[in-house]
């Protein structure tokens, strides 16, 4: 499938989507739609282990695209809101780990696309923020409900209400983000990540992800039986085999993803 404003691309098992909307990939209508439907094409293309969010030019994601906000009607709006949301929550659901390499500026939805990634790496002279209060609105494409669980409420309300920008080193205090890396080097530490993550057994890593997710706001016993069951859908797998063969044999396992 051709896309207007991304680029997927993939090395070995780990595939890389940038945005490509310059000179901010700002969110307008096209490249969301964009996003909403790679996601059906990482789904269901060769197999993917691992997912780099990354952009072109200087900046990551400055956020909506305001131009094409101050066209819209109030029932625009309120249609557009819920749909960029859930584009959003599909890059969250995948079922791969996903790693949002950040470089120059991303800010409102588009640290709110960040935050809808596993991992964050961020490079040191770039900031990250949530604007939207300075525009008369809120985040709205998860930033109010991914943000708290992040960091907690206290440091998210800090975050949203002052609407800063905030340094490498200040978001990776408040775990905000996962990594600094150097001027210009996010995508290589989030592939050195992704390749640390692809030598792991596949299936194991999609069902360690959803029993985390799924029970992340449960209450613990039910969030334990979802554990359970992820891991009873290990049991029948030619990975676990392979693992306790490899062991046996005394060397590396052989993934297959089945």
């Amino acid at each position: 499938m051709s896309f207007r404003h991304i680029r997927i691309e993939q090395e070995g098992s780990v595939a890389t989507l940038t945005l490509a909307r310059p000179p901010v990939n700002a969110l307008g209508r096209e490249l969301v739609e964009d996003l909403a439907a790679a996601c059906d094409t990482l789904s269901a293309g060769a197999p993917v282990r691992a997912l780099i969010v990354a952009a072109e030019g200087r900046n990551f994601c400055a956020g909506a695209d305001l131009k094409e906000r101050q066209g819209m009607s109030g029932e625009e709006v309120r249609r557009w809101v819920p749909f960029l949301n859930g584009a959003f929550q599909r890059i969250a659901t995948l079922p791969f780990p996903t790693i949002a390499a950040i470089q120059g500026v991303a800010a409102g939805g588009g640290f709110e696309l960040a935050l809808a990634c596993d991992f964050r790496v961020l490079e040191e002279s770039g900031r990250v923020g949530l604007l939207e209060v300075t525009l008369g609105i809120i985040p709205g494409a998860g930033g109010t409900q991914r943000l708290p669980r992040l960091i907690g409420p206290a440091r998210a309300k800090r975050w949203i209400f002052a609407a800063g920008l905030h340094s490498g080193p200040e978001a990776l205090m408040d775990g905000a983000i996962d990594f600094l890396a150097p001027e210009g080097g996010a995508i290589e530490r989030a592939r050195a990540f992704a390749s640390d993550i692809v030598q792991n057994a596949p299936l194991a890593i999609r069902q360690a992800k959803k029993a985390i997710d799924a029970g992340f706001d449960l209450p613990m016993e039910a969030a334990l039986q979802g554990e359970i069951r992820a891991y009873e859908a290990i049991i029948p797998t030619e990975d676990r085999l392979e693992a306790l063969v490899a062991f046996r044999e005394k060397r590396p396992p052989v993934w297959k993803g089945r």
